[in-house]
């Protein structure tokens, strides 16, 4: 890896700097697997869901995606609505509320490699920043002693409010990469998530990352990473 060829790095955060990757799974799963049997939908929510249909997504369209694998359709409600109605709107605030739950009884600590891969770039003055499709990355970071690291923070409420698309869109990735004042070819994204990475590839940024917690290595590259890792220590200098 050189990083001289490179001016910034963009991570995304769950799966990549945090293992909350996990956490989210759980609270997909304690959403969609109730949710499914009262209807008697099969089949059963699994984690092979989450990759295919959650992961890295804005989490309004991680619902829709999810349901129309089950081709089930509910009226898409309003951002206010209560974690207990039937409604995409309803159902991701629900899905926030188990998530919020289990980091606070859990808390999170980041991936140690990910920490190495942050002094080193530290110490080479690389710019960073967090893109991630999740409202709840600021939380994350401060809960991870992670939130003073990072220049830019990205994340779901930033998105919403700048009107950027999310991901497979690489309008977040670029969005953190104009902020921070480098060119988007100059830029190296690091994503655990199919959506992630194809944002990344799509963008045309100057090196696509796929960190394989799960995914597979195979369906990474297809798309559209440069190269994949299981752990980020695999890239600090040596």
């Amino acid at each position: 890896m050189e990083w001289n060829d490179y001016d910034a790095v963009l991570f995304d955060l769950d799966g990549v700097v945090t293992p909350t990757s996990l956490v989210h799974m759980r609270a997909w799963e304690q959403l969609f697997t109730p949710f499914l049997a009262s209807k008697g939908i099969t089949p059963a929510y699994a984690d092979v869901d989450y990759f295919a249909y959650v992961d890295g997504k804005p989490r309004y369209e991680g619902v829709r995606s999810m349901l129309a694998s089950r081709e089930v359709r509910l009226p898409e409600g309003e951002p206010t609505d209560a974690g207990n109605l039937e409604t995409v709107c309803g159902l991701g605030n629900h899905k926030n509320e188990l998530f919020a739950q289990i980091l606070e009884n859990e808390g999170v600590e980041p991936y140690p490699g990910s920490v190495m891969l942050l002094d080193d770039l530290e110490r080479r003055g690389v710019k960073m920043a967090i893109v991630s499709s999740s409202r709840n990355a600021p939380a994350v970071l401060k809960a991870a002693g992670l939130f003073e690291r990072f220049e830019i923070v990205v994340d779901g409420v930033v998105a919403a409010i700048n009107g950027l698309a999310g991901k497979p869109a690489p309008d977040t990735f670029a969005f953190a990469a104009q902020k921070l004042g480098v060119t988007d070819a100059r830029a190296v994204v690091f994503e655990d998530a199919l959506s992630g990475v194809a944002a990344g590839h799509a963008g045309g940024f100057g090196l696509v990352i796929g960190v394989n917690r799960g995914a597979g290595a195979e369906e990474l590259f297809a798309a559209g990473a440069d190269l994949v890792v299981d752990d980020l220590a695999e890239l600090v200098s040596k």
